[in-house]
């Protein structure tokens, strides 16, 4: 039972690595579940309580970044709601085009949902870009999050 319960906490962290940058799969909430599982194997002995509100804490962060990386990079640039909505839409049929999908359509999307709300393609490009901007930094930040993550669980079982 034990290498079981290991081999599923390993499972739900390498899933959440994956989710850090495919959309469909919640990569930080996986993580976490996957180090909860991990420390529970040996009733919380390494990894207390406070290890874990601080692992709880970084995945709340996480999806905040999620969510806000994009829609900064939209409002900096001051994109229509149609264009948030395309950027969201190009997200999600990103993940049917494999990773190519999923870098390149939130950019399609936002600058689509734009120019359908004001038809100047040069403002459309400029949304799409800076949509794409944020999020890819988001990608960038929930990666360094879900790693710092990762770091303070394995620092904490062995030290």
């Amino acid at each position: 039972m034990y290498y079981i319960l290991w081999i599923i906490a390993l499972l739900f962290v390498t899933a959440g690595l994956v989710g850090t940058i495919l959309p469909a799969i919640p990569g930080a909430p996986f993580i976490f579940t996957g180090l909860v599982i991990a420390a529970w194997i040996d009733d919380f002995s390494r990894v207390g309580g406070f290890t874990l509100a601080s692992l709880g804490a970084l995945m709340i962060l996480s999806l905040a970044v999620d969510f806000v990386a994009t829609a900064l990079g939209a409002k900096r640039v001051g994109a229509s709601k149609l264009a948030i909505l395309g950027a969201a839409i190009g997200t999600i049929a990103g993940i049917f085009f494999g990773l190519i999908g999923v870098f390149f359509l939130p950019f399609v999307g936002a600058a689509l949902g734009q120019y359908i709300s004001q038809p100047d393609l040069f403002r459309a490009g400029k949304v799409g870009l800076a949509t794409w901007i944020g999020f890819i930094c988001g990608i960038i930040a929930k990666v360094v999050i879900a790693f710092v993550m990762l770091g303070i669980f394995v620092g904490t079982y062995f030290w």
